[in-house]
């Protein structure tokens, strides 16, 4: 009984995990708010209008001046911070629920179930609201501000509540939900199995990452999401953009993904892979580098010394 308790005392406990997560969501957010924008034009994009990533950027800067790279800059990184808040907060908790009474270890499967179901948890609570504005604010073009039909973040969730009702703010949350649950599943098990192979760091040992280690462990944890969620994340963003003012294309995900795969070839089911892939494992590397720095100072003061 006390070999339990003891075990299960080394486990860095979710709140730790949650302000970790929100610290490196901050810095995550101010890093690479250009590319999730230039992600987003080039998904909204049917008719080609931009020619790749340089050239959405450049064209970008072009008509709407360098700042408009950080359009939704306020709503991005709220929405990373409370998300990630939550994501490593819940996961924390999951895992604690699904370790083995008796051993307090942890089994894939149940490492796996833990981060598919933070990532669900922020799909509905956090990540699909927030993501809704931010694309409608990312969506609208020109340098005259007076012109556009949303005027910030507070007002354009204001808008889709008057005019599509409280559940607009939720368009699009299926794909949504499938892609974080699938991503944070894929994530959490290859991080853990990164940093063990690569540094043999395990939790509660102690050991903080060097952030350079970090960064390695988080990029390529990062990288496998992104290429097996494409259509999710491509379909989440068409729902989101879309209004009832303007005409709903889309009835849902899966007419989304028909339509799609109908009318612009399969391909288009991956639009914007190759910004997601600079954003997201660059965005993971950040944010763990962060993360792991608090978590692991936490570890060294209160957990490993504390078994001295």
């Amino acid at each position: 009984m006390a070999e339990q308790t003891e075990k299960q005392a080394q486990s860095t406990p979710p709140y730790m995990k949650a302000v970790s997560g929100s610290f490196g969501g901050v810095v995550e957010a101010s890093c690479l708010q250009p590319i999730d924008v230039i992600k987003t034009r080039l998904q909204l994009d049917r008719t080609g209008s931009y020619k790749g990533i340089a050239n959405c950027g450049t064209t970008i800067i072009r008509n709407e001046g360098v700042r408009a790279l950080w359009k939704g800059l306020t709503p991005f990184s709220t929405h990373l911070t409370l998300k990630y808040a939550l994501r490593m907060g819940s996961n924390a908790y999951l895992q604690s629920a699904f370790k083995d009474s008796q051993t307090g270890e942890l089994s894939h499967h149940g490492r796996l179930f833990s981060g598919f179901g933070a990532g669900v948890l922020e799909a509905l609570a956090i990540v699909t609201p927030f993501e809704v504005v931010k694309i409608r604010l990312q969506q609208q073009r020109g340098l005259s501000p007076e012109l556009f039909k949303y005027k910030g973040p507070v007002h354009c969730a204001r808008m889709i509540v008057r005019e599509e009702g409280l559940f607009g703010l939720w368009a699009g949350a299926a794909p949504t939900v499938m892609r974080n649950g699938t991503n944070q599943a894929a994530m959490f098990s290859a991080k853990n199995a990164f940093d063990g192979l690569l540094w043999s760091k395990h939790e509660g040992d102690g050991k903080v990452l060097l952030p350079w280690q970090s960064m390695i462990s988080g990029f390529l944890a990062g990288t496998a999401g992104p290429v097996c969620t494409g259509p999710f994340d491509v379909v989440k963003t068409r729902l989101m953009a879309q209004s009832k003012s303007s005409g709903l294309k889309y009835r849902g995900m899966f007419h989304a993904i028909t339509t799609i795969y109908a009318e612009e070839g399969i391909l288009a089911l991956w639009k914007g892979l190759l910004p997601r892939l600079m954003r997201i494992p660059p965005g993971q590397a950040i944010m763990w580098a962060v993360a792991d720095q608090i978590t692991g100072l936490y570890e060294r003061r209160y957990l490993h010394n504390a078994s001295l």
